[in-house]
């Protein structure tokens, strides 16, 4: 009866969330699978609007893989020295870039695994790349949708792996496309990590957190 109670209770959240917002979009700005690529690795410890600011004129010259090695790691620290750790993210963005070029013909591939193989690639860039561009239901766990899947019951995990498998278990498949968007979203704005909004959160009578901020 509780799981059955629990799928009722998951799938109105869901159900609101996609009536507020029906088509949720990633924030990071980009033209094709490879510049989604870079800037999910730029990303890392690093805000969305900062890595956009550093993107949108490094993409004008730099949007392949080739492109991008002629620029070079010199040129590519140029454009993004105002993210966080940019020479480590320029030697992972180049050398995955002559990957690309070697060994899949400068296209980006596909599978988990082949990203997760390019440096500066982990399994939550994958992730990423795997749902905003081949609309594959993977769910890319960050800091807000690991704050928001514990907090309000929906995907409770001790670490980002557990949040991610329970994300897939309880998360009805009609929901499973955009689930990691609205749930980043939702933890951005509203379900904060030191000052929720409570008061003005739109599934607050169907979350579980005890601390509410009402």
């Amino acid at each position: 009866m509780a799981q059955q109670l629990d799928y009722h209770r998951i799938r109105e959240i869901f159900t609101r969330f996609h009536a507020a917002d029906p088509e949720p979009k990633g924030e990071l700005e980009h033209v094709n699978a490879y510049t989604l690529l870079v800037a999910v690795v730029l990303s890392a410890q690093a805000t969305d609007a900062g890595v956009n600011r550093a993107t949108r004129p490094l993409f004008k010259v730099a949007d392949t893989p080739q492109k991008m090695l002629d620029l070079g790691e010199e040129g590519l620290t140029g454009y993004i020295r105002t993210i966080g750790l940019y020479r480590n993210k320029a030697k992972n963005v180049i050398k995955l870039s002559r990957i690309l070029v070697q060994d899949y013909g400068g296209e980006v591939p596909n599978s988990r695994a082949a990203l997760q193989a390019l440096p500066g690639v982990g399994r939550k860039t994958a992730n990423v790349v795997l749902n905003m561009w081949w609309h594959f239901p993977a769910q890319a766990v960050d800091t807000h949708i690991f704050r928001v899947g514990n907090r309000t019951g929906i995907a409770v995990g001790k670490d980002v792996a557990a949040v991610e498998r329970a994300i897939e278990d309880n998360v009805p498949v009609d929901f499973l496309l955009h689930a990691h968007h609205w749930l980043i979203l939702h933890g951005r704005y509203r379900c904060k990590a030191r000052k929720p909004l409570c008061g003005t959160c739109l599934i607050r009578d169907l979350c579980q957190y005890e601390e509410k901020n009402l």
